[in-house]
């Protein structure tokens, strides 16, 4: 199974998969972390720092580790969602879908007719895949993943009808932006009540979809939280932070 095949029927089968979660501007870090015990690694393209051309260069190094790519995109930059899947990335994550319009949009650039709007092009995704053009634009659909994020009050409110459209594969929680948009602005704390009464919300809607519930973990204990909650598909922190919390522990070990 290639990595675009294997991470569908992967997360629609139930499994969790753990991602390794990438913004540093540097192709060779997403590659490395897909070398290690990872399901799938996620690039940021939002708040990262890491730009389109950096990406399509991790995309191969990721799949040469046998992993799937997925990227988050900048809020609203549906074309790049496109372009991405051109690449060979296996699932594209968009931010900020808060109305239909936002989650019908990024479906149209997901998916090939008649579901979406999705031009020809698909360059990286041939060479990954091993499939031919007739074989890719039949399949490849159901080889890409959709996901909207939730980080918002409006778009908690119409999670089931952005569920319902065709063409997105699931959803995508922010934990910290939700904590934002819940409280209307007053804290930043994705731990909170109100958080974690959407997130059982966002699981139980989601499953009752037949759909993946996705979301952002700010370390390993509270991802293995979000599997025991029912997400399939859950990031570990980020590039920065396991480079930073890796670093403090060998100083800590080497001063006593």
């Amino acid at each position: 199974m290639t990595p675009h095949s294997s991470l569908p029927d992967r997360l629609k089968a139930g499994s969790p998969a753990l991602a390794a979660w990438c913004g540093l501007p540097e192709p060779s870090v997403p590659g490395i972390l897909a070398r290690e015990a990872f399901d799938a690694v996620v690039i940021d393209m939002q708040h990262g720092a890491i730009d389109f051309a950096a990406t399509v260069r991790a995309i191969p190094l990721i799949a040469a580790a046998g992993k799937p790519a997925m990227a988050r995109i900048p809020v609203g930059d549906f074309g790049m969602a496109s372009r991405l899947l051109d690449a060979g990335a296996s699932g594209v994550i968009a931010p900020m879908i808060n109305t239909l319009e936002d989650a019908r949009r990024f479906a149209a650039a997901m998916k090939f007719p008649p579901v979406g709007e999705r031009s020809w092009g698909p360059h990286g995704a041939l060479s990954i895949t091993g499939l031919g053009p007739g074989e890719y634009f039949k399949g490849g659909n159901g080889l890409t993943l959709a996901l909207a994020m939730i980080e918002t009050r409006e778009a908690l409110a119409i999670i089931d009808d952005i569920l319902a459209l065709p063409g997105i594969d699931g959803v995508f929680i922010g934990p910290s932006d939700l904590s934002i948009g819940l409280s209307q602005g007053r804290e930043l704390d994705p731990v909170s009540a109100a958080v974690e009464e959407a997130l059982s919300h966002t699981v139980a809607r989601t499953r009752a979809a037949g759909k993946i519930a996705g979301i952002y973990a700010a370390s390993g204990e509270r991802a293995a939280e979000h599997t025991r909650q029912g997400f399939q598909l859950v990031s570990i922190a980020s590039d920065t932070a396991l480079l930073r919390n890796g670093a403090q522990m060998a100083l800590r070990a080497a001063r006593g």
